[in-house]
């Protein structure tokens, strides 16, 4: 298996600015990948994304191999000439989506049997399959190992029983994985919010010999501070010279803190899903362009953003769009998240290499210390 090449060219504190070296591309980090959950990142064109500052996307398992399938995917050259993104692809192994099919799934320590959400039909995922189908259909650049997550809260039982079945389904998925040049695996810790647990399975993640590590079981209801609390439980048992990923987060806010605690990637639907109902993210914090206030209001959504969408447009037009049902505002709106999440990134990136990292923190913190997310909150 290879191991991507991952340079880490500053510090300040815990937060680190670097790279990881892929054959399609370098992926600058702290990276927040946009998720194209069905080969689409929704409502823009790959171009978009790209001209955003986007170096990687995310790809989604468990849809693609209910539509179109994942054999057809490969059959139509994968999943990257399929969507026409010629960039690195990290795809997640489907644990996810099938763990929030609570009614429709049967899970046995082989994997598990669920029932597709979109026609009933059935289907089974065990790591073989899920490596199978993210690394030799699809053709992702990184897979990711199949993983059961827990819910928030959970016992320490249930936690503990839940990680040592991760741990199994790792070694499978590292097995299945095998030997390749140019794609890479990586492992995910469980554990809940136990320290312990963390303990334990960032250990044996990190045993095993992946290409990354990512911290599962985040952004499932638990609220901002636990999120963090468990970042900073899982992180000292972590080797530096791995990059490290959140999975499913998130808020400003989560990306700023969880940089701050020695994060490196992330992913989250909130750009577009927040485009597509009218809520613009801005250095000064978000933005309900379908508040009555923006009816006659020409200020662009952010100037400071280098965007067609965030300083062409006023926010009287994106409110007329919303309030007249028309597809443009979405569309737009997902333009400019999507370029602000990357504008977001680059400005900590730099930070980083500049020593003014905790200064930049400091004043987000006070921007947007409303928009922490509280327990319960769903994954974004």
């Amino acid at each position: 298996m290879a191991t991507f090449p991952f340079e880490i060219k500053a510090t300040e504190g815990k937060a680190r600015a670097g790279v990881l070296k892929t054959p399609r591309g370098d992926i600058r980090t702290p990276a927040f990948m946009p998720v194209g959950t069905a080969g689409t990142v929704k409502a823009l064109y790959m171009d978009q994304v790209k001209d955003a500052g986007a170096d990687i996307i995310l790809g989604n398992t468990y849809h693609l191999m209910l539509r179109p399938g994942a054999e057809r995917v490969q059959r139509l050259g994968g999943l990257h000439a399929f969507a026409h993104w010629d960039g690195p692809m990290l795809t997640d192994s489907g644990g996810f989506q099938v763990w929030s099919l609570a009614q429709l799934r049967k899970m046995d320590p082989d994997g598990v049997t669920f029932q597709s959400h979109i026609d009933g039909s059935t289907h089974r995922l065990t790591p073989a399959r899920s490596i199978e189908i993210q690394a030799d259909l699809l053709g992702a650049d990184i897979s990711m190992q199949l993983d059961e997550c827990t819910d928030y809260p959970c016992s320490h039982e249930e936690a503990e029983r839940s990680l040592d079945l991760s741990l199994d389904w790792g070694q499978r998925s590292l097995e299945a994985f095998g030997d390749r040049d140019s794609q890479t695996l990586f492992g995910i810790i469980q554990g809940s919010n136990y320290a312990d647990l963390r303990e334990k399975s960032a250990k044996g993640v990190v045993s095993q010999g992946f290409g990354g590590i990512a911290l599962g079981g985040l952004a499932v209801g638990e609220g901002h501070e636990q999120m963090c609390a468990t970042i900073d439980l899982t992180v000292p048992h972590l080797p530096d010279h791995l990059p490290r990923y959140v999975m499913g987060v998130g808020k400003p806010i989560d990306l700023v803190e969880s940089v701050a605690r020695g994060i490196d990637m992330f992913d989250c639907v909130l750009p577009t899903r927040s485009g597509r109902h009218g809520q613009a993210w801005t250095w000064d914090g978000p933005v309900n362009v379908k508040n009555a206030k923006f009816a006659e209001d020409l200020s662009p959504l952010d100037e400071a953003v280098n965007c067609p969408a965030s300083q062409d447009y006023s926010r009287a037009y994106y409110h007329h769009l919303f309030k007249a049902g028309e597809y443009l505002g979405p569309m737009l709106l997902s333009w400019h998240n999507t370029a602000f999440f990357q504008a977001l990134m680059q400005e900590i990136r730099d930070s980083i290499a500049e020593g003014r990292f905790e200064a930049l923190r400091s004043r987000l913190q006070t921007a947007w210390a409303s928009t922490k997310s509280s327990p319960k909150d769903e994954r974004a």
